[in-house]
């Protein structure tokens, strides 16, 4: 009977209501703009209209070339709505989904107007909610970013009532073989990302069974490190992540000078391995802030920023009874599965822990994460479980809390409920 009227009278989270429209951001080029101002690839073409005939779309083909991707030499024409009379025009929810062309053919191709790559079907009729995937070099976003996706795939979207789809076959493709099979099917760890191998976004979409919930458009822009610290690099990206709805932040321990030093007393051999590798997590927040921080109000941003240590299960190494950085019994050694809502407690208790394991190894990162970030989160988790020996990992890969970040950005995004127990 108690827990009946605490249910009656417990608070919950309001689901995100569902507007009859939204901004559209483009999963690509990450412009933002109404979903009036899309434009549409033509459905057919015509040798006898220059208008219609095939030709290049010099925007489409420079997108394509800042990704190292081969040029399409001729492809159906663009049209632009204000060609076509107003009454030939198709809404669906107040959403422009298609025009009727001159000669009675209808094209329902939206493509974004900055690059003309084709827009989801759900654009404008859906928040375009894009997750950042941030971090220095070597920190392991490859490797969390397929970990992570695998378990959106296979669990965590099961736990929501949800799906987690590609946004077409070719991503499917490309990210199965690339990326997923390696490392599930093969234990083969991911080769960094080259700063000049720029990868085109993975693009994914997080469907609730419920209609009434609009589904997420995912998109996981796998940035290389090095460009985290290179200004000209980000500012390609400044606009992915100046126009998501969340961001993880990953931060690799062998980032952190103080737990490096700790492994290298207990390493003894190879001492100089570590010191030339990686960037120090501060530096991040500072070449973000040059980017795009420091032009936003008040020099903040208030983007849901998850912070999330990488490569957990190697924190065994420095653990002790009495320690002063982390115990035997620490949260973070321990799998969480989060269903139907975010567990505040369980979240409360990880958010507290891995915080203050942080001030206690790296206060100046998160003095800078306090004064730039105005609402920031502390996760720690193992994308593989165990820690590879000469790149490939022994035993089954057993992700550790990876989805719990994202489960938080849902919470933070009103879509999913958070709850003690």
């Amino acid at each position: 009977m108690f827990t009946f009227l605490k249910n009656m009278f417990e608070k919950k989270q309001p689901v995100k209501e569902r507007l009859p429209f939204y901004d559209i951001v483009c999963p690509f080029c990450f412009s933002k703009f109404g979903p009036e101002e899309v434009v549409f690839r033509a459905a057919h073409y015509r040798s006898d209209d220059e208008d219609y005939a095939l030709q290049e779309d010099h925007l489409l083909n420079a997108y394509r070339d800042k990704f190292g991707l081969d040029a399409i030499e001729e492809i159906e024409a663009v049209i632009d709505p204000e060609s076509i009379p107003e009454e030939n025009h198709l809404y669906v929810d107040q959403v422009l989904i298609g025009v009727t062309d001159r000669y009675g053919v209808v094209s329902k191709r939206r493509l974004c107007p900055k690059c003309h790559n084709e827009l989801p079907i759900t654009a404008g009729k859906a928040p375009s909610n894009i997750i950042s995937i941030v971090g220095a070099s070597q920190v392991g976003k490859s490797v969390y970013m397929t970990s992570l996706i695998h378990t959106l795939q296979n669990t965590t979207a099961n736990h929501f009532d949800a799906a987690c789809m590609p946004l077409n076959a070719q991503i499917s493709r490309k990210f199965r073989e690339q990326y997923e099979a390696p490392l599930f099917e093969r234990g083969q760890l991911l080769d960094s990302t080259q700063k000049e191998k720029r990868q085109e976004p993975f693009i994914f979409q997080f469907i609730f069974k419920d209609s009434e919930k609009a589904p997420l458009i995912l998109v996981f822009f796998d940035v290389a490190g090095e460009g985290m610290v290179d200004r000209e690099y980000l500012e390609l990206y400044a606009a992915h992540v100046k126009n998501s709805s969340g961001i993880l932040f990953l931060v690799d321990p062998l980032q952190i000078k103080t737990i490096r030093d700790r492994f290298l007393l207990q390493a003894g051999d190879e001492p100089g391995e570590f010191t030339a590798r990686y960037d120090e997590p501060r530096e991040v927040v500072i070449t973000l802030f040059e980017n795009f921080i420091g032009y936003q109000e008040s020099s903040k941003t208030h983007i849901p920023t998850a912070v999330v240590l990488t490569k957990s299960d190697m924190l065994h190494a420095i653990k002790e009874e009495e320690g002063t950085y982390i115990k035997p019994n620490s949260n973070i050694f321990r799998n969480f599965v989060h269903q139907q809502y975010l567990n505040t407690a369980e979240f409360e208790n990880i958010n507290g822990e891995v915080s203050r394991f942080i001030e206690k190894v790296d206060r100046p990162f998160k003095d800078a994460l306090e004064v730039y970030f105005t609402n920031v989160a502390y996760f720690a988790v193992s994308a593989l479980g165990s820690n590879p020996v000469n790149q490939k990992v022994s035993g089954v890969v057993t992700p550790m809390r990876v989805d719990e970040p994202f489960i938080w950005l849902l919470h933070q995004l009103d879509y999913i409920e958070g709850r003690e127990r």
